[in-house]
Parts: structure tokens; sequence; C-alpha cells
């Protein structure tokens, strides 16, 4: 392969998908991630990275695809977007590779050349050895063990050596909700290759699996607790995401009449962590949580009453300070900006109905 100067590297949400992320950024030094469950959202996805493709100067560019078995009309979307983009740019080279182990993949392994499929081997371990050979990546040879682990797991190898350590691995990443990939997504990557990472010193001692188990609960502590005095762990969370979107709320601010306040999206926990923002920033009257499937959440701290906004948006209600609901045609979005498009017009529409009906605002 080529040399590369951006790489655009789309893997699924599992233990699997990131653990190939992982390694990638270890062997690359300008690289963007996204990851996908199957379905939509790999269209969606790659949508946004065609759209930053556009942007970008790189004279040649790899897209990587990990762990996620496309259809053929996904792959044919990839080959026309790649073909435009180097139409209108020009002087561009586009790569794409795509690494995988899913059976069901094997109609579009067989009619693109660059969907390599081996069903013998994870997702992990292929990009491991694909990174070795074609880009003698080096640096990852260190992770050997961590990688067999995993493979075991993924693919189900019970009598293999790291099957249990790769076990309590997956769980503790598919358990991993405390940041939120929709909002915080390099954030919540940066969460789960902390624990890859801790979980790589452990790999060789004895008992592994058990001390990885009886250590997860220090292990994501660490991560929040940088530059922070010692707390429970959901004290924790909930001090670094309201930093997290004390820096972001200019970008997050809604209006609701005469209310200010913040659209947040898929964010977990939103009692702990929406209070906990509310307090440190007296200038916002109420915090609206969406959730992928709809349901929406509203907290405030005696500044506004959020049963009447669940009520008006979404047929909701509850308590002054804690309200919820669901929307009935939200259909569930992947960028932050069509999710904002949708709730701001979804207010202006159902404000002015109120207005129409004669109820008092």
């Amino acid at each position: 392969m080529e040399q590369i100067d951006s790489v655009y590297h789309l893997s699924h949400t599992d233990l699997d998908g990131y653990a190939c992320q992982f390694l990638t950024s270890k062997c690359f030094k300008k690289i963007v991630f996204q990851n996908s469950n199957y379905g939509d959202e790999i269209t969606g996805r790659l949508k946004l990275f065609f759209d930053q493709m556009l942007l970008d100067n790189a004279k040649s560019i790899l897209l990587l695809i990990t762990d996620l078995n496309l259809s053929i009309q996904q792959c044919s979307y990839i080959e026309e977007q790649i073909e435009k983009l180097q139409n209108l740019k020009g002087n561009i080279k586009i790569q794409v590779q795509l690494l995988d182990h899913h059976g069901s993949g094997k109609d579009s392994a067989a009619k693109f050349s660059w969907y390599y499929l081996d069903t013998s081997r994870s997702a992990t371990k292929i990009t491991y050895d694909w990174l070795i050979d074609t880009f003698e990546c080096k640096t990852i040879v260190e992770y050997k063990s961590l990688i067999d682990a995993i493979n075991a797991i993924d693919i189900w190898l019970i009598d293999e050596k790291g099957f249990e350590f790769g076990k309590v691995l997956m769980g503790a990443i598919a358990s991993s909700r405390e940041v939120g990939r929709t909002l915080f997504d390099d954030k919540d990557r940066e969460h789960k290759f902390h624990m890859i990472a801790s979980a790589n010193n452990l790999i060789d001692e004895e008992d592994a699996h058990i001390k990885l188990d009886n250590s997860m609960h220090k292990i994501k502590k660490s991560f929040f607790a940088e530059k922070r005095d010692d707390n429970t762990l959901d004290n924790l969370v909930a001090d670094y995401l309201t930093d997290l979107l004390t820096d972001k709320k200019e970008e997050l601010k809604i209006y609701y009449k005469d209310k200010i306040g913040i659209l947040t999206y898929g964010i977990p926990n939103i009692s702990v962590i929406g209070n906990a923002f509310l307090v440190a920033n007296p200038d916002i009257d109420f915090i609206l949580n969406v959730s992928p499937n709809g349901s929406i959440s509203l907290r405030s701290n005696n500044k506004a009453d959020v049963s009447e906004i669940a009520s008006t948006l979404a047929g909701g209600g509850g308590h002054p300070n804690a309200s919820g609901g669901r929307i009935n045609n939200f259909k569930e979005l992947f960028s932050y900006i069509d999710v904002k498009s949708f709730i701001t017009s979804l207010i202006k529409e159902k404000v002015k109905e109120g207005l129409c009906d004669g109820q008092p605002q």
C-alpha cells in the first residue's frame, strides 16, 4: 500500500471494533475515527467521513473499515463517493480497505477487491497482522497477548489461555456508557482506549482475568479522576461531563420561549450529570437530553418548569425540575447538528401551535 497522509477509520462499537482502532492509533499520525452499529448508521457515518475528506488537504487518503460487514449497496456507495471526490479534488488518491470476519459479508467480499474477509480470526487479529505486514508497525507487538485474548473471546475459543481475560474486558467495554459516544465521541473512545491499555498492563499476570475484574472500577476512576480529588465514580463522571458540557455550552444552547437551555444527545445518567451542570452554570435554565429512540429527559434547578416543556414537546410530564416524555416521530440521527435542527424546529412548531390554541405563553 502506498504512503498514507490521512486515515479515516470506521469500526464497530464493541471490544473487537474499538481494539482495531486502538491498534491503528499506534500506527498512524493523522487519523480520524468513527464507530457504527449495523444498518443505516454505517452509511450515515460514511457520509460524515466523505464530507470531511472533501476539506482534507491530504494527497493520499485511506478509508479503513474494520469489524463491520457491508452490503453490496453500501460498498457501491463507497466507490461512487470516492469517484466523486477524486473528480472534484483532482490530484488526490483515496484507497479503501475493509477488514472483517463476519461470514454474512461473503457476497460483498466476492465482488469488491478491497473487501478482505477471514472468518477464522477476529477483526482485531486481522487488523494486527495487517498493520505489521503492510506497514511494518512494530509498536503494536507489545499488545500481542492482549490481541490473542480479544481474538479468543470474540470468536469464542473457549480453551484459549486469554478467553476469560477477554470476557472481562468485553463486558467492561460493552457496559462503558459513562461518556456517551454521540456527543463526545473522541472522549468516549479515549476512555475505552484507556481501559484497553490498562488491561494490557495485567494480561501476563497470574489469574489476570480475576485481577482485571477486581481492578476495573479503579481503572475507570483513574480516567475520570485526573486533576480531581478522589470521589465516587458517579461524581467524578458528573464533574468530567460538566466540564465538557460547559466548554461546549454555546454550541449546545437552545431556546424555549424566554428560557435558555442546552440540548444534549445520548448523555447517560442525566439526573446526576444534568443537575451538576446546572449548578455549575446558573446562566442556563434547563437541560434537555434526547435519546436515540426519541425519549427526552429534562432537568432544571428552579429556573424553568420542565414539566410544561415536556408536555408541549412530547406529551410528557413530571415534576417542575425533572420531567420526560417521548417524541413519537423521532428517527435516530447520527449527527448532533441534525438532532439540534430537529429539536429547534420542533420547539418552534409546538410553541406556535400553543399560541394558535390560545394557551398562555
